[in-house]
């Protein structure tokens, strides 16, 4: 199983792009992007604190979920 996110679809519900995400928190947008392409080989915990953080995301649920 992988460890995947919905950023992509909540950046679009939320209208922000990936660059205003990097921006926002500090994560280079090559990170950004790559978390939100599904192509990093591994996530960042901290990573994905500051990102909920800045959605106003309190559930990991929202953002993470296992691919089969």
């Amino acid at each position: 199983m992988m460890l995947k996110t919905k950023l992509k679809a909540i950046l679009e519900e939320k209208g922000m792009t990936q660059k205003e995400l990097s921006e926002k928190t500090g994560i280079r947008p090559n990170t950004i992007s790559e978390i939100v392409k599904n192509t990093r080989d591994t996530i960042n915990r901290e990573h994905i604190s500051i990102i909920a953080k800045e959605l106003g995301i309190t559930d990991p649920n929202e953002i993470l979920y296992f691919d089969k």
